[in-house]
């Protein structure tokens, strides 16, 4: 089974994606996670993506869609992948489309989390994330026991300056132009499937679940 969830910001993509590979045991493959991993294990693509990065570059979609196609290729993606942050244009999605049929494999869906834009900015920016350990709580979803203070390490919790509201409201306008384009190009695929996602994240998890059962074979 091979899938990509696609949203904006705040959507919830990683947790879904996260609880998706638990229950069907394939794994979760992030962009960061991926970069990361090439850059800790010092791969070619990982020394070329490192060096621009450290320069404070864009990693440019060449690079990406190679350390993706890297990834892919191992054996752990042998009975299927979730694509988490992948693509991120219709260049990338293009790419994607091509290295799978290198591969003989196909993508089975591209779900599509949409949340409303009033819920996004919520979770964004009522996310707080410890100074000290990275720990990430939220005022309304997941609060630290005490105001304030992380519950693990007992450090500063902080708003990033990438959770503010003008920054937010940024980041969300520049990603849906985007995410709009790759919509249409799965749409016209018949691959999308859209999860309306305001709702808790075990509802929305029971919902991708219904849609796998009918849609994937």
């Amino acid at each position: 089974m091979n899938l990509i969830i696609l949203g904006l910001p705040g959507a919830g993509k990683g947790t879904q994606a996260k609880k998706l590979s638990n229950k069907y045991s394939i794994p979760h493959i992030s962009t960061g996670d991926i970069f990361r991993s090439a850059i800790k294990n010092e791969t070619e693509l990982g020394k070329k993506a490192k060096q621009i990065i450290d320069s404070g570059g864009l990693v440019p979609d060449e690079i990406t869609n190679d350390i993706v196609k890297e990834r892919i290729k191992l054996d752990d993606c042998n009975n299927g992948f979730i694509l988490d942050g992948y693509p991120r244009t219709i260049y990338q999605a293009e790419a994607l489309e091509t290295m799978l049929e290198e591969m003989n494999k196909e993508l089975d869906l591209a779900l599509y989390i949409n949340v409303s834009r009033d819920e996004l900015i919520k979770r964004l920016t009522h996310r707080r994330t410890c100074s000290n350990c990275g720990a990430i709580y939220h005022l309304d979803y997941k609060p630290p026991k005490k105001e304030g203070i992380c519950d693990k390490c007992g450090g500063k919790l902080i708003q990033r300056s990438d959770d503010k509201e003008k920054v937010v409201n940024e980041r969300l306008k520049l990603n849906k132009e985007n995410l709009m384009k790759l919509i249409e190009f799965y749409k016209k695929r018949s691959k999308l499937i859209t999860v309306k996602s305001d709702a808790g994240i075990n509802e929305v998890f029971d919902k991708i679940n219904d849609i796998i059962k009918e849609h994937v074979k």
